[in-house]
C-alpha cells in the first residue's frame, strides 16, 4: 500500500517549528493545532521513518476529533498504517475495522478519508486469509469501480492522474485476488474461471502493467501454457528494463523479484540474471537476489555439457557458470546470517548447491570469506562428520 498524501486543509495558524518536546513527546503547543496539520506533520513523519513520533500526532489528531463520524476517517486510516509500519498489526486492523464502519461502501471521497484503501489493507492483513481476504479486496474493488465512475469524462490534470492511480490499484487487487485463487483457494471448482475472469479485467484496467503482465504469467505457468507464459514475461520486462533506476516506471524490487522467479520457471535464465543483476546494483544486501542469481547461474551450468576432461577444460562454459554460480550463493549465505534472514528453505537449498557444486570444482579453498560469516553452515557439516566418526569408533 502507498503511504497517504498530506491532507491538502491548511491551517489559519502559522506552523510549529517543531511538535514534538523533549525525548520525542508531543509538545503543549499541539493542544492548539487543527486536526488536518496535525495528520500532515504526523505523516511527514511516518514517511521519514518516525513511526512513534507520528503515532503520538495522529492519535492527537483523532482525539480532537467528533466521535463516531466521518470527520475520523484521515485519523482512524493514518492510525492504521502507522501500525502496521509498528508491526501492531491487531491494533492496525481494529483501526481499519472503525474506518469501514464510517464508510461502509468506501463511497465516501478519499480526500475526506474514504475510498478503498481501508478494504485493501484489511484483505492484505487477514487472519483467515483465503475466502476472508478475498472478500475484503472485493469491497475494496467495488469502491474503486464507483471511484473511476464518478471520474469519467474528467479532463482535469489532478483528475485524470487520480483516475490513473485508481486504475492501477484495481488492476492490482484483481490480480491479489487471482493469486488466492492459485494458492489458497485452488481447490475451489469455479477457480480457474475466476482467475480467467479477473485477468481479463485487469488486462482491460492496465494492459500495460508490469505487475498484471506478471499475473498473466503466473496463470498460464499453471495451465502449463509456458510459451504464452514467456510472451507475458517478455513483454513485461521490456516496459522498463532499458529505463534508468530512477524512472517511476521502473518496478518496485520485489516486483522484479517475484519476475526473476517467474523467469526461471519458464527456462528465461539469461533474461532472470539480467533481471538480478540489476536488483544487485540497486541493493547488494538482497539475500533474496544473491540467492536467485546463484541458482539462475546454476540451472545455466545445467544446460552446459559436462566436459570429459574437467581439467583440460576449466575455462568451460559450465565450469565459469558453477563458479560464479557457487560464489552468488556463499555472498547469499554470508548475508543470512549476518542480516538474520529467516527463510530457512532458502538457506537450506543454497547450502544443498554449493555442497553439490564442491564435488565438481572442488573445496574452494582460496577463499577465507567462507570462514567469518558464512561458517556457522560450514560449522553443522563438520559437526555432523564429527558425529559420524565418533560413531564408528564406538562400534569399532
Amino acid at each position: 500500500m502507498g503511504k497517504p498524501k498530506p491532507q491538502k486543509k491548511k491551517s489559519s495558524k502559522p506552523r510549529e517549528k517543531s511538535v514534538l518536546g523533549p525525548g520525542g513527546s508531543v509538545s503543549k503547543s499541539t493542544m492548539a493545532q487543527d486536526p488536518s496539520t496535525l495528520l500532515e506533520q504526523a505523516t511527514v513523519l511516518l514517511q521519514t521513518g518516525q513511526a512513534d513520533s507520528a503515532l503520538a500526532l495522529a492519535q492527537q489528531a483523532l482525539d480532537l476529533t467528533p466521535e463516531k463520524t466521518a470527520a475520523q476517517l484521515p485519523a482512524v486510516n493514518l492510525l492504521g498504517e502507522i501500525n502496521v509500519e509498528l508491526g501492531d498489526i491487531d491494533t492496525a486492523r481494529q483501526h481499519f475495522i472503525y474506518a469501514v464502519n464510517l464508510d461502509i461502501d468506501g463511497f465516501i471521497p478519499e480526500s475526506e478519508g474514504g475510498g478503498a484503501e481501508k478494504f485493501l489493507w484489511l484483505a492484505q492483513l487477514s487472519e483467515q486469509g483465503g475466502t476472508d481476504s478475498v472478500l475484503w479486496f472485493e469491497k475494496g474493488v467495488s469502491a474503486l469501480r464507483h471511484g473511476l465512475q464518478s471520474l469519467e469524462g474528467k479532463t482535469a490534470p489532478n483528475e485524470v492522474a487520480d483516475a490513473e492511480e485508481k486504475k492501477t490499484k484495481l488492476a492490482n487487487a484483481l490480480c491479489a485476488v487471482a493469486e488466492i485463487y492459485m494458492t489458497d483457494l485452488s481447490w475451489e471448482e469455479d477457480a480457474e474461471n475466476r482467475c480467467e475472469s479477473l485477468i481479463t479485467e485487469a488486462l482491460l484496467v492496465k494492459p500495460d502493467a508490469p505487475e498484471v503482465l506478471q499475473t498473466l504469467a503466473s496463470i498460464r505457468i499453471s495451465q502449463l501454457r509456458t510459451e504464452d507464459a514467456q510472451a507475458a514475461l517478455t513483454r513485461s520486462l521490456g516496459l522498463w528494463k532499458d529505463l534508468p533506476p530512477e524512472d517511476l516506471r521502473v518496478p518496485d524490487f520485489p516486483l522484479r523479484i517475484s519476475l526473476a522467479r517467474l523467469l526461471m520457471e519458464v527456462t528465461m535464465e539469461m533474461e532472470a540474471l539480467q533481471v538480478l543483476e540489476r536488483l544487485i546494483l540497486e541493493d547488494d544486501q538482497s539475500v533474496e537476489a544473491w540467492y536467485l542469481g546463484g541458482w539462475c547461474l546454476y540451472l545455466l551450468a545445467e544446460k552446459q555439457q559436462v566436459p570429459q576432461n574437467a581439467a583440460a577444460d576449466a575455462e568451460s562454459p559450465r565450469q565459469a557458470s558453477l563458479v560464479a554460480s557457487r560464489e552468488w550463493l556463499k555472498t547469499s549465505l554470508k548475508l543470512y546470517d549476518l542480516l538474520e534472514y529467516e527463510d530457512d528453505r532458502l538457506r537450506d537449498h543454497a547450502i544443498e548447491l554449493v555442497q553439490e557444486m564442491n564435488k565438481e570444482l572442488g573445496e574452494d579453498v582460496d577463499d577465507d570469506s567462507e570462514a567469518e560469516a558464512g561458517g556457522d553452515w560450514e560449522d553443522e557439516e563438520i559437526e555432523a562428520e564429527s558425529d559420524d566418526s565418533d560413531h564408528e569408533m564406538a562400534d569399532s
